[in-house]
């Protein structure tokens, strides 16, 4: 009789287990190498400026979910997660671009209000996750389903151009030839690492993500660092809506989708590559980067902005069901 080691189930499950985990930049690859051949100004410098450019209110979206999904875990159902970061950066970009172009009011205090208003909808989720204790997925949907809803009311549901010259400069503006945003996403970025990865508190809070029992076993609350999580996570959206602002040169309805869209995918993403596929700061960065390159890439060869979006939709499948696939094999 056929030993289960031996038997052709088991190899089969070896190969799914070798596989799985590497199956989102396997298929991220075949994308690029598709561009790259399509496209003859794919790897040029110019396009790839464009790429990092474009990619800069993806990155900072990236690191409030991020870190969300490092205190609450990286399970997509009920783990940590925050749907509603994209929908936060608009709502505060939507009152920034009212306070700024119809009000006349200086861009500094416009961003200190959208900033704050960002945290007011962190706290939002932080209630309803940890003392109503819903789902973080439903929860964050519904909640940017609510925040879409309130910057369409500020707007009037209507674009509105943002000229100022801090806007302006964050779009096209440079520094020693980098791009000014690019340069801004870095420190930011930079700060998030050093917060999550060298101070007690971040570590804390990772060690909430990996493990909420042995967590509050060892005397952490794990209630106050999610909330916490959430808070940030608002923070981040209200910081990013000056880049959305600057990438759409003001507030444009429907912005949100496509945000929401390339931030679940980045940050996900991401997870491929990190060494035990967890998701991670970096990862999300570069996760950012290369959905950002794939949207320039669609572009460059023609293709409709439907069928991109069609294409990331189920980028986020493959994505989400090779991680739940690893988990399982792995069970």
């Amino acid at each position: 009789m056929t030993s289960l080691a031996q038997s052709p189930l088991a190899g089969v499950g070896r190969l799914v287990r070798a596989v799985a985990p590497s199956t989102p930049l396997i298929v991220f690859l075949a994308m690029f190498a598709y561009l790259g051949m399509a496209s003859s100004n794919f790897l040029e410098p110019s396009t790839m400026a464009l790429v990092l450019k474009q990619s800069v209110p993806t990155v900072v979206v990236c690191l409030g979910l991020a870190t969300v999904v490092m205190a609450g875990g990286d399970d997509v159902v009920v783990g940590g997660i925050d749907l509603s970061v994209p929908a936060t950066a608009v709502l505060a970009a939507a009152i920034i671009a009212d306070l700024v172009s119809n009000h006349a009011m200086f861009i500094g205090y416009a961003l200190l209000i959208g900033v704050a208003a960002g945290v007011v909808c962190g706290l939002v989720n932080a209630f309803l996750v940890v003392f109503f204790g819903m789902t973080p997925l439903l929860a964050t949907f519904a909640s940017s389903t609510a925040f879409i809803g309130i910057s369409k009311v500020v707007t009037a549901s209507r674009r509105i151009n943002v000229g100022d010259p801090l806007i302006v400069w964050l779009r096209d503006g440079s520094i020693f030839g980098v791009p000014a945003g690019v340069i801004c996403a870095c420190l930011i970025a930079a700060v998030f690492y050093f917060v999550l990865h060298r101070t007690r508190w971040g570590l804390n809070l990772q060690a909430v993500g990996g493990s909420r029992d042995a967590a509050e076993m060892s005397g952490l609350s794990a209630a106050r660092f999610i909330a916490q999580s959430f808070v940030i996570a608002g923070l981040v959206g209200g910081v990013a809506s000056a880049f959305v602002l600057a990438r759409g040169s003001g507030w444009t309805p429907g912005t949100e989708e496509n945000l929401m869209m390339e931030m679940v995918l980045a940050t996900f993403l991401g997870a491929a590559f990190s060494p035990r596929r967890i998701v991670t700061l970096w990862g999300a960065v570069l996760g950012a980067v290369l959905v950002s390159a794939l949207s320039v890439g669609f572009g460059s060869v023609g293709i409709d902005i439907f069928w991109t979006g069609c294409i990331k939709g189920s980028l986020i499948l493959i994505v989400v069901a090779s991680a739940a696939l690893s988990r399982k094999v792995n069970a």
